[in-house]
């Protein structure tokens, strides 16, 4: 009987532990609950607040030079490539017949002046002839008609010389300021009428960048402001100019306006009509926030982070600016103080509970979603 009993006693034992083990177990998961994450807390650095640009280099004057009289090109003096001073004779147009025209204009213009110089003096003699009434009054008229008509004939010859000199100097083709032949299109030989393009020239000691920034930016775009950008011509050299033109009106296709900086090429290094990308400087030493790259998700072109509060994870959609020394800067969605999630958060949803591993402690391997 009490072997019995010593038996049954024995068996619930058994059962009793072997029934509270799965407790046990089930109980032990809810003390590591959580997916382990690393954190940083986001805090603020000083940081140049930049807007980048996209734009061209164009030079701050070009022309292109037409003929200003017609006739037969006799020479031209430079070629594609030379550079020129302001008023340098680049080309001459039928030069001999406009200075004879010019001789034959100055003849006239002697001959006029003669003329009325004799008419003047007849004029005065018949005045006083008149006025002693020795002449008659039909004398003076006649005399102040031929002094009038050589003042006129004097004035159109005065007219004429001047426009047959002007003519010849137009005839001598020069150029309006300093700069560089661009382009050469008449020869020597060939016959221009008025307004045949002859050179284009450009001057490129300085250049205009120009580029389109958004509207929001109206406000924070001032004249004078730098602009720093780079060509590819010149790899890893960085080239400022100043913003000296804002346009006042936004394009209502791209809600962007134009601006434009000066560039001193007095050196000659950069070129006209090149490719550029600058960045322009809103603002100086602003607190602003920097984070790994990697803490940053991408999904459908939109930007997000997770930050922990109370143990769980909260998304947080961001505006993503530029990238710093290999970190990502952030416009808005975080500010400091807010403790950023690093690593472990591509497996993480709203609102999963998190546990926060040590940084020296090794972090399992992530895959991308």
């Amino acid at each position: 009987m009490n072997r019995v009993i010593l038996h049954c006693l024995v068996v619930l034992a058994a059962g009793f532990t072997f029934g509270c083990q799965p407790a046990a177990q089930t109980a032990r998961p809810a003390a590591d609950a959580g997916n382990p994450v690393t954190t940083l807390t986001v805090t603020e650095v000083p940081l140049d607040r930049l807007l980048p640009v996209l734009g061209t280099l164009y030079a701050k004057d070009e022309a292109t030079l037409g003929a200003e009289v017609e006739g037969k090109v006799e020479k031209t003096l430079v070629e594609f490539g030379d550079r020129v001073s302001a008023g340098q004779v680049l080309a001459l147009i039928d030069t001999s017949t406009y200075e004879t025209q010019a001789q034959q204009a100055e003849a006239s213009m002697l001959k006029a002046k003669a003329t009325a110089s004799m008419a003047s003096a007849n004029l005065k003699r018949i005045q006083a002839l008149t006025k002693d009434q020795v002449a008659a009054a039909s004398e003076l008229d006649q005399s102040q008609a031929a002094y009038d008509q050589g003042q006129a004939e004097l004035k159109a010859a005065q007219a004429g010389l001047s426009l047959s000199k002007l003519n010849m100097d137009k005839s001598q083709v020069r150029a309006p300021f300093d700069a560089a032949i661009a382009e050469r299109v008449a020869s020597a030989g060939d016959y221009v009428k008025i307004g045949s393009p002859l050179f284009r020239v450009v001057n490129d000691n300085v250049l205009k960048f120009i580029v389109q920034a958004p509207e929001r930016y109206a406000g924070q775009i001032k004249k004078d402001q730098p602009i720093q950008f780079t060509v590819d011509a010149w790899p890893g050299e960085q080239f400022t100019g100043k913003i000296f033109l804002i346009s006042p009106a936004v394009n209502t296709s791209t809600r962007a306006f134009a601006l434009g900086a000066l560039v001193d090429n007095r050196e000659r290094r950069l070129k006209a009509n090149t490719f550029a990308r600058g960045e322009i400087t809103l603002a100086k030493a602003m607190p602003s926030i920097l984070i790994p790259i990697d803490a940053v998700l991408q999904s459908s072109g939109n930007s997000k982070v997770f930050v922990v509060e109370g143990g769980v994870a909260h998304a947080r959609p961001v505006e993503v600016g530029r990238v710093v020394q290999g970190k990502q800067e952030i416009l808005n969605g975080l500010k400091a103080g807010d403790v950023l999630i690093t690593s472990g958060h591509y497996r993480l949803i709203e609102g999963a509970p998190v546990k926060v591993r040590a940084a020296d402690e090794p972090a399992r391997p992530e895959k991308s979603k």
